[in-house]
């Protein structure tokens, strides 16, 4: 490490700039259509946020950033720290659920480890305070402690992530199911409540699985796999609707399944906010009278009322949770 670094001032502002491109990666929600709703999803978390690329979105904040901090480091010396800041940020996106494209332009594989909430304050927060104070009192002792909660967190969430998978597949057996796929994702900022979805003859079953001392279950209920000529026989193969299915379908993994609610709209059955709850956060909106070569409309429902959080809070505390075999029953099989 040069010893220019390790000078108070210069290390407040190697800090700050590790922060920035940290956060750069994220420019990548400014490449979007006003014809195109989908396009946001295939460039969102795509080439910026690729292995790759991170020795050249380093370069390219460090040389944005090189006229403001050339009288405290180096271009070499800040280009290593928007490396760290930089390289740090997909990582981290691919410890969520929504999906990171790490191996792009060999592959558009969606990286999702799931082990820790899109959101989650007592993730970030803590990590945040400690790592500020550490930069702020030029403390060791804090910085080493950030890492370690940011660290043992996320191996948290490993664990809990396997638990609820396992606790997923002991459900369904006893449901008499044998699931084609299952996985697990973290509930809305917490690591204690889990969404479980398996497909199982032609079904999607969604469940929360409450990941404490003991793995309990909170049933949920079922909904059907897509099949456009069952559900959406109008649409025409050769349309560009018919390829925004298709395209959506790889955002969501080929999780979809028609809404519900609104009959012309096709949803991604693996997010909602009450985890065993068929109340998706976004999805697609078709018309019947649409010409050939017109998209789709993404639609997204993050709004959350009075009620999703009584029943939020209900699960937090494991009411309605029951062991695998009795839950298995209750929403039968």
């Amino acid at each position: 490490m040069p010893r220019s670094l390790l000078q108070p001032a210069n290390l407040r502002v190697a800090a700050l700039l590790g922060c920035l491109a940290g956060m750069a990666p994220d420019l990548d929600v400014f490449i979007s259509s006003p014809t195109d709703s989908l396009l946001f999803l295939e460039y969102h978390r795509q080439f910026t946020h690729a292995l790759v690329f991170v020795p050249v979105g380093a370069a390219i904040v460090a040389a944005v950033a090189f006229p403001f901090v050339r009288r405290r480091l180096s271009f070499g010396v800040a280009w290593l720290v928007c490396l760290v800041g930089y390289g740090s940020h997909g990582l981290l996106d691919a410890c969520t659920s929504y999906g990171t494209q790490l191996f792009w332009p060999f592959s558009n594989h969606r990286v999702a480890w799931n082990n820790v909430a899109v959101v989650d304050p007592f993730f970030t927060l803590p990590l945040l305070v400690l790592l500020g104070i550490g930069v702020v009192r030029r403390s060791r002792r804090f910085t080493v402690a950030g890492l370690v909660w940011g660290l043992a967190y996320l191996g948290a969430g490993v664990v809990q992530n396997q638990r609820a998978e396992a606790t997923g597949r002991e459900m369904a057996a006893m449901r008499g199911h044998e699931p084609q796929r299952l996985g697990a994702k973290p509930g809305f900022a917490n690591l204690l409540v889990w969404k479980v979805v398996y497909e199982h003859d032609g079904r999607y079953y969604i469940d929360a699985v409450r990941t404490g001392f003991r793995s309990t279950v909170c049933p949920g209920s079922s909904v059907p796999v897509l099949d456009i000529a069952e559900h959406l026989p109008w649409v025409d193969p050769a349309s560009q609707q018919a390829q925004d299915i298709e395209r959506f379908r790889w955002f969501s993994s080929d999780y979809l399944t028609p809404d519900p609610v609104h009959p012309n709209r096709v949803i991604d059955a693996r997010y909602s906010l009450v985890p065993n709850r068929i109340d998706p956060l976004w999805g697609i909106e078709l018309a019947p009278d649409a010409p050939a070569n017109r998209h789709v409309l993404f639609v997204a429902d993050r709004a959350a009322d009075a009620e999703e959080f009584a029943a939020l809070g209900a699960l937090f505390s494991g009411e309605g949770c029951h062991g695998v075999e009795s839950a298995a029953f209750a929403q039968g099989r």
